[in-house]
């Protein structure tokens, strides 16, 4: 029996609380290791479920992974590695299709497993094939697997269809050691993006441009291992702020990076929260007497997150008025409305579009977390629902949020885990470390 999340809602929330490395940097940066025969150690990693299914992927390729610390990853890549992701793991997470740049550039040919993960959208990998072949690589698609094999990639010009971030990140990585320059124009901006080009310039790429929409990398020889802190979650940080929001609360986000989140802050103001910034590392909001309706439309970054949207979406539940959410992203990021509604909301969908009746108070009831995002804001909502919640199927939660109960918990929240934490194939692949 999968474990669940029980909530009395009606508390408060206040305090501070701390954030986490980025789930969506840190993945990228174990795959980036791979570029490399030498040892390479992160810092600030989020121990996580999809950490985990990653570190078990590089362990199958033939890495060494291991923590030296409670959030310090060292892998040690050498100088023999395997060329196949296999589908029991990858098909857990679909960050894993990460693997394929870095194992084409280093090894010169890469059989990965078609992806999975949430199941939120169709997020095709058409852009990350076409850039791999303009590099010079050799694809073909076909019984479950991508196969690609090059004698050595060469620098080229690509245009991207959209700012794909996994697209950007897989050409980022086989461009490094392409030889000659490689220009990619419509890239990802987000700041895992960066993050990942800055991590890779340490190793000794030399990559030009990113958070702009034209990256220029010139191909090395070779990369070394590094030491690296990984970046801050910002979609933690947005969760526990729209947490401190919805119950009227009082919170004070630790380690946060707030030009990060400048869309998501204006947007928290614009419902009557005030939001305030210390310095460049910490974010303070205060619950405003009532919820103002706004509308919010998803778009890559510096666009307003999609990986936000379903905690905008509980938290305008409540709002004086009628809002609306147009996602531009994921075709299935809504999965998550029917479970809101059993606690009382009024939330109708019209394609892309979410039609937000607010309503004074949502009802405690048995919910079960969709996925990832929309079950971290099932749980928000039932921080300020009257009476009991219980979120089922939690394990969506753990893949993306470490210690979630324990951070609410330490900022006054009612919340209970009832069941032990469910070991995924991967933690049973990895062992406990």
């Amino acid at each position: 029996m999968s474990s669940k999340f029980v909530i009395k809602g009606g508390n408060r929330l206040t305090g501070k609380v701390k954030i986490g490395g980025a789930k969506n940097s840190a993945l990228k940066l174990m795959a980036a290791a791979l570029l490399t025969e030498e040892p390479t150690t992160l810092t600030n990693v989020p121990i996580i479920t999809d950490v985990t299914i990653m570190a078990a992927v590089l362990e199958r390729l033939g890495v060494v992974v291991s923590y030296s610390g409670p959030d310090t990853v060292d892998i040690k890549p050498g100088n023999s590695l395997y060329a196949e992701a296999p589908y029991e793991l990858v098909s857990q997470m679909r960050a894993s299709i990460i693997v394929l740049g870095p194992l084409l550039a280093r090894l010169g040919r890469a059989r990965v497993a078609m992806p999975g993960g949430c199941n939120i959208g169709s997020r095709k990998i058409d852009m990350h094939i076409r850039g791999l072949e303009a590099l010079g690589a050799r694809i073909e698609v076909g019984h479950g697997f991508i196969e690609a094999v090059s004698e050595k990639l060469a620098g080229s010009k690509i245009a991207l269809d959209y700012p794909s971030v996994g697209a950007t990140e897989n050409l980022l990585m086989a461009a490094t050691l392409a030889k000659g320059v490689t220009t990619i124009d419509n890239v990802a901006r987000e700041p895992e993006i960066v993050d990942l080009a800055n991590f890779l310039n340490k190793m000794g790429a030399k990559i030009e441009g990113a958070g702009t929409p034209t990256m220029r990398i010139e191909g090395v020889g070779s990369l070394h291992g590094v030491e690296y802190a990984v970046m801050p979650d910002r979609i933690e940080a947005g969760t526990l702020l729209v947490a401190g929001a919805i119950t009227g609360g009082d919170v004070v986000i630790k380690d946060a990076i707030p030009k990060h989140l400048e869309l998501v802050i204006s947007k928290l103001k614009n419902t009557g929260a005030t939001v305030t910034i210390s310095g460049n590392k910490e974010i303070r909001v205060k619950g405003g007497s009532e919820i103002n309706p706004i509308d919010i439309a998803t778009l890559p970054y510096p666009g307003f997150p999609t990986d936000l949207q379903t905690q905008f979406m509980a938290l305008l539940s409540i709002a004086h008025g009628t809002s609306i959410i147009t996602e531009n992203i994921f075709e299935n990021r809504f999965m998550f409305v029917n479970e809101l509604n059993r606690m009382g909301s009024d939330i109708r969908t019209e394609g892309r579009h979410a039609i937000i009746k607010g309503i004074s108070k949502l009802m405690g009831a048995p919910v079960t977390a969709p996925d990832l995002r929309g079950g971290a804001a099932l749980a928000v909502a039932g921080l300020a629902a009257e009476g009991v919640t219980e979120v089922l199927d939690v394990y969506h939660i753990d893949r993306g949020y470490q210690n979630f109960e324990h951070k609410l918990k330490a900022i006054g929240a009612d919340i209970e885990r009832i069941g032990e934490k469910e070991p995924s194939n991967a933690l049973k692949v990895v062992g406990n470390r």
